[in-house]
């Protein structure tokens, strides 16, 4: 057996370069802390790169986990005067140099929510070597926002920060509607409207074998902007997007998919800053975290 899987690809968007190779590491840290029993939502520390932010799926309280990239428990934050009514995405971002977390609360099996919520923090401060993170924050801003078409699920949510843009994808249509909402209201009050872009599609040879294998259950974006990760029970799904396309564009072509990454129920994936590494968690205490590198 070969101590890597791999898989080669032609894009523009990945920072190296034109051409990348992507290998799953053999050896998969859990996430260690207790208090993470669903994995909803996972995002790297747009500060530090050895730190990842972790949420809990519906009914949780309303808590972001530290964890290291090795899984090591590095304590949480509390959000003041918010519930976790379904939490099901986490993206990080720096707008004007500030390091930013936002949470979404979008989860909807059933159909029926009226308006869904962006809560958006600015990063706590990290501890230092040997110390535990133990505090409160409240939103810096939130949005507040209906579907056009009616109620969705949605579990794949993630920031361009250099569009200044919101992007997510609906989890049970078919195909996948891609969505898009401005980070910054512009002073706007109420609740926005959420217009589809485009549909997408992450199909997998195992979709026959794996029920809702075909459903987006998380979503992040590159720092620069130029490649989304897609997430689902199945797989990890690489979309490069070109500097003068639209994304709605980018999620229209056939992805690049990556070796399965074999969790019990994926839910969460996040990419490092330069997009050369890509991280996978599954619901469930004790989650192994698949990691996938650019050689």
């Amino acid at each position: 057996m070969k101590p890597w899987i791999s898989v080669c690809f032609a894009c523009a968007a990945v920072s190296a370069g034109s051409a990348a190779e992507y290998a799953a590491d053999v050896e998969r840290p859990k996430i260690q802390s207790p208090a993470v029993e669903e994995a909803s939502g996972l995002a790297i520390s747009p500060t530090n790169p050895d730190f990842m932010w972790i949420i809990n799926d519906s009914g949780a309280t309303p808590d972001l986990h530290l964890a290291g990239t090795d899984g090591t428990d590095r304590g949480k934050v509390s959000l003041k005067g918010i519930k976790n009514i379904d939490w099901e995405d986490l993206a990080s971002f720096k707008l004007d140099g500030v390091p930013y977390l936002l949470i979404a609360d979008t989860g909807d099996n059933q159909a029926k929510r009226g308006t869904c919520a962006f809560y958006i923090v600015r990063e706590p401060k990290l501890p230092a070597a040997g110390k535990n993170l133990s505090t409160d924050v409240a939103p810096a801003w939130q949005i507040e926002f209906r579907y056009a078409g009616g109620p969705r699920d949605c579990e794949s949510v993630a920031v361009d920060a250099q569009a200044g843009k919101i992007l997510f994808i609906s989890k049970r249509t078919d195909p996948p509607e891609v969505y898009e909402l401005p980070l910054r209201t512009s002073g706007k009050k109420g609740v926005l409207t959420a217009q589809p872009i485009g549909h997408t599609t992450v199909k997998s040879p195992g979709g026959s074998l794996i029920p809702f294998s075909n459903q987006p259950t998380g979503l992040d974006i590159s720092a620069d902007g130029l490649l989304a990760a897609v997430v689902t029970y199945y797989g990890v799904f690489l979309f490069p997007r070109a500097p003068a396309e639209t994304w709605a564009e980018a999620f229209a072509r056939k992805p690049v998919a990556l070796p399965p990454h074999r969790l019990g129920q994926a839910e969460s994936v996040a990419l490092a800053r330069d997009g050369r590494t890509v991280f996978a968690v599954s619901e469930g205490r004790h989650s192994p975290i698949v990691r996938y590198r650019a050689k």
